[in-house]
């Protein structure tokens, strides 16, 4: 018989435990404001120290390798989804309630559903560079390779496993089991669901919290409508790789864009 109280333990445990690293990463990662870059940009060579308060509050540091990338994301998301797996198993959890089952049908509605989250979600981002905030494009230009290889390993590797943990906690653990084991609303599960996923991106700054909020309630509402897990793995992961390479790979929008356009 499941245990579902314990599950929800272990499931509350480990959500708290990411947003706890997502604060304490974000609190050192003060992205400033587009004009605040153009301003910058806009300064004679060797004139940056005339920038107010640009010690107290420093930009984002080098960028990350992608093979750095994805290790970091492997430890942390690796080891909470083996966590939760385990959990899960141990308290004999059905895989029903995660609404997991691979087939062609949940893909495709997943490709679908994705590509047109992609297009809310880059009209989103353009609007907020158009309005004067650049949280997304720094942190973006953190992460995006310079080889064609750290792409494939973005693509192929870390993008996939972001997606999966996501979906796997936020929607098919906080919504689908939470759902199955208390009979409690999907649908006020999902707000909260959400709004948990949005404080994980709390590094985004507070639009890109914003927006990652109401991209996590359409998630969460394609999660409830068609009950599979694989429809929004897939559409999340397509909302995270189109955004990388229509922003960076292609360089649409701001300045930092097509820095890192995949070569070699």
């Amino acid at each position: 018989m499941p245990n579902w109280a314990a599950f929800a333990g272990v499931a509350t445990a480990v959500t708290l435990l990411l947003l706890t690293l997502t604060h304490a990463t974000s609190v050192s990662a003060n992205f400033p404001t587009r004009a605040e870059v153009e301003w910058l940009d806009s300064l004679p060579d060797g004139s940056d120290h005339l920038a107010p308060d640009r010690d107290a509050q420093p930009g984002p540091g080098p960028s990350l390798s992608a093979t750095a990338l994805f290790v970091n994301v492997l430890v942390t998301h690796g080891l909470l989804s083996c966590l939760l797996v385990v959990a899960a198993f141990s308290a004999a959890i059905p895989v029903s309630a995660f609404g997991l089952a691979i087939s062609v049908e949940p893909v495709a509605i997943g490709v679908g559903f994705g590509l047109v989250l992609s297009a809310v979600n880059t009209v989103a981002g353009l609007l907020a560079e158009r309005y004067g905030y650049a949280p997304s494009e720094q942190l973006r230009g953190m992460l995006t390779p310079e080889t064609l290889r750290g792409w494939l390993l973005l693509l192929g590797g870390t993008l996939p496993l972001v997606a999966g943990f996501e979906e796997f906690l936020f929607r098919g653990v906080l919504v689908g089991v939470f759902a199955a084991g208390f009979d409690a609303s999907p649908w006020a599960l999902a707000v909260v669901s959400s709004i948990a996923f949005a404080l994980a991106h709390e590094s985004q700054g507070r639009v890109g919290v914003v927006v990652t909020g109401v991209l996590g309630l359409l998630l969460a509402i394609g999660y409830v409508l068609t009950e599979s897990l694989v429809v929004v793995v897939v559409a999340h992961y397509l909302v995270n790789a189109v955004e990388l390479v229509v922003f960076e790979g292609f360089g649409v929008g701001g300045k930092q864009g097509g820095r890192a356009t995949p070569h070699r």
